[in-house]
């Protein structure tokens, strides 16, 4: 091989190597860029209900040490939902402090799947929803989540909270109250078949007509409306509640890794969001403004142009949607359908 050959191939090699430099600076400044608008959530989201602030949904997690310690400020009222929770109840023979029942749990609940909230009795008959160290319990409620969008709560599951409740009182010389496992079981295959004939999730997409930077993506979707909602930029009602979020590529706003997007997705989902009659040309004419600013074309979710002429016929039938929601006793965009469609 000629002194020729042996320097073009090392100047290919070397002008691979300065691309994929390059590349990889251009996403981590574009990252960069994204997490100062997007900053991460100071508080876990699915905790939120045992005291943490503006919670925002995500998957079903057991971050039990998240959600049990508290201060005395923190300690919040709430009560069991019977219709869409199984209830352990565990009475203490002599109270139990704060501080040690608080371990205990975290020790004994660490593998459950479903989302679980948590009722204590203080001695002075205080019903809290999170744990003080200082304080003392004579009693406590397992609330475990019957149903939501991953499914009912299987024999399985119950099964293994049950026995994280036995150890639970095992360990506080404790007594265990609770309902049969087939009751159980068939109450939430009961409350999933209801859920199911309620629950729709709508979209519309941004067909960009190439590559276009994600930075000016975020700047044109801030001038539209849109704001930061825990992981993702969500157009959002007066309360605060998001009427639709935006995915990029399919992925949340903070989990792009890419430089540029050729994709947007608006995403309606009907039980998280307020009650509308004009939910979804709400979303569409939003969807056409950003096609607009970014060069692009509105296409339903099967990839075809969108007409505006069904804006108004598709409003109808969610608005509908709503109404069967409320009758049902779930309430779009309230934190009690949120725990059961999540």
């Amino acid at each position: 091989m000629s002194d020729l050959q042996i320097g073009l191939i090392s100047a290919g090699v070397l002008i691979i190597l300065l691309v994929l430099v390059f590349n990889w600076w251009q996403d981590q400044r574009v990252r960069r860029q994204m997490q100062s608008k997007l900053p991460e959530a100071e508080s876990d989201p699915l905790m939120g209900q045992l005291g943490g602030t503006a919670p925002v949904r995500k998957e079903p997690t057991v971050r039990i040490a998240d959600s049990l310690k508290s201060s005395q400020d923190d300690v919040q009222v709430d009560e069991v939902d019977p219709t869409c929770e199984a209830v352990i109840d565990i009475s203490f023979n002599n109270p139990v402090q704060g501080g040690e029942l608080s371990q205990v749990l975290q020790s004994c609940l660490r593998n459950l799947s479903k989302p679980i909230r948590f009722f204590a009795i203080t001695e002075e008959g205080n019903h809290h929803t999170r744990l003080a160290e200082s304080e003392q319990y004579v009693s406590m409620q397992l609330a475990i989540l019957l149903a939501n969008r991953t499914g009912p709560l299987s024999d399985i599951e119950w099964s293994s909270l049950w026995s994280a409740a036995q150890n639970v009182a095992q360990h506080f010389d404790a007594s265990l109250e609770g309902p049969e496992q087939h009751l159980v079981v068939q109450q939430a295959q009961q409350l999933d078949a209801l859920c199911a004939g309620l629950d729709a999730v709508v979209s519309l997409v941004v067909r960009l007509e190439g590559p276009v930077n994600v930075q000016r993506v975020l700047n044109t979707l801030g001038e539209a409306g849109f704001l930061s909602y825990g992981r993702q930029m969500a157009w959002l009602a007066d309360s605060g509640i998001p009427r639709f979020t935006v995915l990029f590529d399919g992925q949340a706003v903070e989990d792009v890794q890419s430089a540029s997007v050729e994709r947007l997705d608006l995403v309606l989902d009907v039980p998280n969001s307020p009650m509308d009659t004009q939910a979804f040309s709400r979303m569409a004419s939003v969807g056409r403004d950003l096609a607009a600013r970014l060069g692009g074309q509105l296409l339903d979710e099967q990839g075809r142009v969108f007409s505006e002429q069904s804006d108004q016929q598709i409003d109808e039938q969610l608005y509908t949607m709503y109404q069967q929601l409320e009758e049902a006793g779930f309430v779009a965009g309230e934190s009690r359908t949120a725990r059961v469609f999540a």
